[in-house]
């Protein structure tokens, strides 16, 4: 019992410092992969030109790669901030979770299995845009795109680093610094719109990332529908003219693109519809605005606790915080339930989106046309059809009584009309006669009951 642990619990302690032994940290308490390597940024900025963006990518070795192959659920980020920046990190859902304080089930919503569905959800600090192939994370400061490295999502990442305005930090600086001095100035605060009038003349940054996502899929749905116009009309056109087995599949395979197609345009079209009827998701959509609110409101509990402590003489009555917060806050909460811009930003891509689907209903009223007269061309062949059917039904009536009486005299019962010399070429030609206008008779009654065309 004295000499150490027994003999089993040995073993597996050694085999499991011999598998843990090229890790360079104690394998009991790994730290977390880092979200940002600030080595990796600095050699890759040397090596790139632009300054303005800078490769980041995750620990791959360390105690960073046992603890991603233990989680298996490290996957690839680009962050852009205010200033156009971007960098690509390598991290969990737990870290993102972290980062932009979002609940577990929106990230499920990214994931694979919703990945066809569209929503543009509102947190409390972030926006969750999830719009075909862009999936992203919106918060005040900064966007986190998930695999940016896919080939529809990459002119989405051009267009960010294109149109990101790089003076709205300096307008969010400047709107910070007015708050801290109004703090400052003992109760004499000015409006709030004058500190914010750098940001009234933009769109804030959250609906910056917004309208290049819309602008993006918008565009990637046009051009589907536009190369869906141009491969339409001349398959179209040719079953028209021609009936077959190689056309009518080339218009199956046709009429399946456009349902897919036009379901997703659908969906983007309900989701943005859904927003703009509802004026309360639109309001809380405004991250910049809350965000500058937390400022002031924190701004206030600061200068509110300094007062508290300043202020002591007993003549001057001192505020109180939640009377101060109102007075400070309240050009701003007036504004809470303006959504103009937001919703003028949504009727612009809703009017787009529903053109896109009008173009595609044409499409298909086209195919349903096209269609329609297909099975008339058919119903009429078919009509023609039945009418040659019954012309030779008539035909085959009249040779049977022809053959009908040839079989009669053909049987040797006892008649005279053998005795005569040369009956047979009158006969035959009599009853061949009487066939014929037997044939014309019933022809004649078809006619007239309209049952054959003219």
């Amino acid at each position: 019992m004295g000499k150490g642990l027994p003999f089993f619990f040995r073993k597996n302690s050694r085999r499991r410092l011999k598998k843990a032994g090229g890790l360079q940290s104690p394998p009991s308490a790994p730290p977390p992969p880092p979200l940002r390597s600030p080595e990796l940024i600095d050699a890759n900025h040397n090596n790139n030109n632009n300054n303005n963006n800078s490769l980041v990518v995750g620990a791959s070795t360390g105690p960073g790669k046992g603890k991603k192959k233990a989680g298996g659920a490290a996957r690839l980020w680009m962050r852009f901030d205010r200033l156009g920046n971007s960098e690509l990190v390598e991290c969990d859902k737990s870290a993102i979770i972290k980062r932009v304080s979002i609940p577990a089930r929106d990230l499920r919503i990214l994931g694979p299995v919703f990945s066809h569905s569209s929503n543009i959800l509102a947190r409390e600090k972030a926006m969750v845009v999830n719009l075909e192939f862009i999936r992203a994370i919106v918060t005040a400061e900064e966007v986190l795109i998930l695999d940016p490295l896919c080939q529809e999502v990459l002119p989405f990442v051009d267009q960010l680093r294109q149109q990101l305005p790089h003076k709205t930090a300096v307008n969010i600086h400047r709107v910070s610094q007015n708050a801290d001095t109004h703090a400052s100035t003992g109760g004499q605060w000015l409006p709030l719109p004058e500190a914010a009038e750098g940001l009234q003349c933009e769109l804030p940054f959250e609906f910056q990332v917004l309208e290049i996502a819309l602008e993006v899929v918008c565009t990637y749905l046009d051009s589907n529908v536009a190369d869906l116009e141009r491969d339409a009309y001349p398959v179209l056109d040719e079953l028209a003219m021609n009936v077959s087995t190689k056309n009518l599949e080339h218009v199956r395979s046709l009429k399946s693109n456009l349902t897919r197609l036009l379901a997703r345009v659908q969906k983007v079209r309900d989701e943005i519809e859904h927003l703009l009827d509802d004026n309360e998701d639109m309001a809380d959509l405004y991250l910049t605005r809350k965000w500058i609110q937390n400022q002031q409101s924190e701004a206030l509990v600061g200068s509110g606790a300094s007062n508290s402590i300043t202020l002591a003489a007993p003549h001057l009555p001192r505020l109180g915080s939640n009377r101060s917060a109102s007075m400070v806050t309240g050009s701003v909460l007036d504004d809470d339930d303006d959504v103009e811009d937001l919703e003028m930003l949504l009727e612009a891509y809703f009017m787009q989106l529903d053109g896109t689907r009008n173009k595609i209903l044409s499409v298909r009223e086209y195919i349903d046309d096209t269609e329609d007269y297909v099975n008339i061309q058919l119903d009429n062949q078919r009509n023609e059809l039945i009418q040659l059917q019954l012309i030779l039904t008539i035909a085959s009536f009249a040779i049977a009584v022809d053959t009908l009486i040839a079989g009669m005299f053909g049987m040797n019962i006892p008649c005279q009309l053998y005795q005569i010399h040369g009956i047979f070429g009158y006969f035959v030609g009599s009853s061949s006669t009487g066939c014929l206008f037997l044939f014309l008779l019933v022809l004649g009654y078809a006619r007239w009951k309209k049952l054959l065309g003219s």
